[in-house]
């Protein structure tokens, strides 16, 4: 009987721990909230970069911040309850998210907010194109693609000195240099105020802590 029970508060614990977040929402970005603490890349969706910009009628503005916005306005502060689906490079969980019932993703993609992100998921590949049709959000404007622009931006990030070409990058997983000629090098952006560094060895990024 005693073994039963412990099997059973294993099993509540450990579904205790791998259950997605539920909570209150926090938007991060157009495609990144915080759901009761805990961060969240939304499933299937892929909005503007902050600092990314659009442009039309002559203007250009930063659209990343604009759909943050409209997506905080929407959302913000809004009791969510989630549904992982996966976790990323970055340690955090991609999830399904819903507030009141509804995916949060469909109103995202369907307002012209975010692009379908058909590379993981043609979950929201309708929503996308109604808001194609209708000319709503990211469709009335000039802009690139979220995924064109993280890598024309992070390609054109040479460093300073040709000889000192390690990133030492900062991120969830921690401190992590990335050599030249590595999978992750090229879509490695280095924010140097945020403390990321320049490195002209391994030996060097390690003693510095990464």
């Amino acid at each position: 009987m005693v073994r039963i029970l412990c099997i059973l508060i294993l099993t509540f614990q450990a579904s205790l721990l791998s259950a997605a977040p539920n909570g209150t929402l926090r938007v991060i970005d157009g495609d990144t909230v915080d759901v009761g603490g805990v961060r969240v890349r939304l499933y299937g969706i892929d909005a503007p970069e902050i600092g990314q910009p659009c442009s039309a009628d002559g203007r250009e503005w930063d659209c990343g911040r604009w759909v943050r916005d409209m997506v905080r306005a929407r959302f913000e502060g809004q009791q969510a309850r989630c549904t992982e689906q996966d976790v990323d490079r970055f340690g955090r969980i991609v999830a399904i998210c819903a507030v009141r019932g509804t995916d949060i993703g469909t109103e995202i993609v369907n307002a012209g907010w975010a692009w379908a992100y058909r590379q993981y998921s043609d979950r929201y590949d309708l929503d996308e194109k109604a808001a194609a049709i209708n000319e709503r959000g990211l469709w009335a404007v000039d802009i690139a693609l979220a995924s064109d622009y993280r890598a024309t931006r992070f390609a054109d990030q040479a460093a300073p000195d040709p000889n000192c070409a390690i990133k030492g990058n900062i991120s969830s997983n921690g401190r992590i240099y990335h050599m030249p000629g590595s999978q992750t090098y090229g879509r490695t952006s280095l924010t140097l105020s945020q403390g990321a560094r320049w490195y002209c060895s391994p030996a060097e990024a390690v003693s510095a802590g990464w």
